[in-house]
């Protein structure tokens, strides 16, 4: 179940997004134990759930303590390439201080981890919802506070949402017009109900959040439970805000 439309794989998906800007990078911490959502067969990332809450607590702790080093350590190989320690360090600096965390669920997917995280802010008096997506290192690729949504992102769940409403012509909307001359209404139908099917329908779809955007290339992830795995649809866009790509997480489609 890999794409809609064959663009570059694994390596150009990763790179675009680990582009996004680190700075915000995520705002959480403490530690607590965890309900683990794990997928059942359906999941065939290799990194396990008790990895993923190694992965993720380290990157809270770094976080709560404000360790530059520590969260760079823990971005993904092509993330690390856009940015650098001392650019962490600045943006840290304007980030909001976090006094603890809790690890809500881990969901592991067909080759990326979706980790469910809830942040209490340094004063005590706000808790804030986030999410975190690794990939199969246990490094960082995304990252979202829950509750806040951009342009793009409402865009990806909107076309999820049609696709998922068997509304086709809809969905189809979405797309860039080059990319629309060589996908058809039947063509997005044949594959999202094969992907819905192998894996075992969907259930809920739950989040849409940015990996990288401005660029030529902007990626965003959206994280639907399926009945057998929640796992990550990666939705490609143009500048312009038009789908240009759609790459699901492995070959499936």
């Amino acid at each position: 179940m890999r794409r809609l439309h064959a663009v570059n794989t694994t390596a150009c998906v990763l790179a675009l997004a680990l582009c996004s800007p680190i700075a915000s990078v995520m705002p959480m911490h403490g530690s607590q134990a965890l309900e683990i959502a794990q997928a059942g067969a359906a999941a065939t990332t290799t990194l396990t759930a008790a990895q993923a809450t190694r992965a993720a607590r380290e990157l809270l702790e770094a976080l709560k303590v404000q360790d530059a080093a520590g969260i760079y350590a823990g971005l993904s190989t092509p993330l690390r390439s856009t940015t650098d320690e001392e650019a962490v360090r600045t943006r840290l600096r304007n980030s909001p201080s976090l006094s603890d965390y809790r690890i809500s669920a881990i969901s592991r997917g067909m080759d990326d981890t979706t980790v469910e995280a809830v942040a209490v802010l340094a004063d005590g008096t706000k808790e804030a919802p986030l999410l975190l997506v690794l990939d199969d290192e246990g490094k960082l690729v995304a990252w979202k506070w829950v509750g806040t949504t951009l342009p793009i992102e409402q865009s990806a769940l909107n076309f999820v949402q049609d696709l998922n409403a068997q509304r086709w012509v809809a969905a189809r909307y979405y797309l860039d017009l080059d990319f629309q001359k060589e996908i058809g209404p039947q063509d997005l139908k044949r594959k999202w109900s094969k992907l819905a099917r192998v894996l075992g329908g969907t259930k809920q779809i739950k989040s849409a959040l940015v990996a990288s955007q401005g660029g030529e290339q902007q990626l965003v992830l959206v994280t639907i439970e399926f009945g057998k795995v929640t796992d990550n649809l990666f939705v490609i866009f143009n500048r312009e805000g038009r789908i240009i790509n759609v790459d699901f997480s492995a070959d499936l489609v």
